[in-house]
């Protein structure tokens, strides 16, 4: 019988230790250094741009995609020029005047130096640390042919896009692999 008592008053204080210890770690108060940095940054979304390969003389496919920016939301209050429009030009210099990415060796793109290119690029045509993180949301290669047989109405099916580069959209979570 005592046993069984002293199991209980055991039992008992577990628990009660136990739900204060989660209730003051709940109540805890967040650290302040995210918040505020946090804070300081705005997303800029872009927009879907279409940039066309000329290789030859000649146009060899398009580069579909779209980057968004994490910016300095002090520094945005003074910018009057388009960032839309910046983004569509710097996007242009990088994929054709640069050649960043090549498409016969795909494999050989690495998305963390077009990333560093374009903040780079952004923020010396600002003027400034105006751009804090650069998010590639799309990146994708359609030939030319692909584009003519879909724009003909052929029933061929037509090649899917080559994905360089793709993320998935906020609270979309990858689908389990199947076994």
């Amino acid at each position: 019988m005592i046993k069984l008592v002293l199991t209980g008053v055991w039992v008992c204080a577990i628990t009660l230790a136990s739900v204060y210890f989660s209730v003051y770690l709940a109540t805890a108060p967040a650290p302040a250094a995210t918040d505020s940095k946090q804070n300081a940054l705005e997303l800029v979304k872009g927009e879907t741009i279409t940039v066309p390969i000329i290789g030859d003389g000649a146009i060899t496919g398009y580069f579909l995609g779209r980057v968004s920016f994490m910016m300095n939301k002090e520094m945005l209050k003074g910018v009057t020029l388009p960032l839309a429009e910046m983004t569509t030009d710097e996007l242009f210099s990088l994929l054709v005047g640069n050649k960043m990415v090549d498409i016969a060796h795909i494999k050989s793109f690495d998305p963390k130096a077009f990333r560093d290119e374009i903040k780079k690029g952004m923020n010396e045509r600002l003027g400034g640390e105006y751009v804090a993180d650069v998010m590639l949301e799309q990146l994708d290669y359609l030939s030319k042919e692909d584009v003519k047989e879909s724009s003909a109405g052929q029933p061929k099916k037509v090649n899917t896009p080559v994905k360089i580069v793709e993320t998935a959209p906020a609270g979309d979570a990858p689908a389990p692999a199947a076994h």
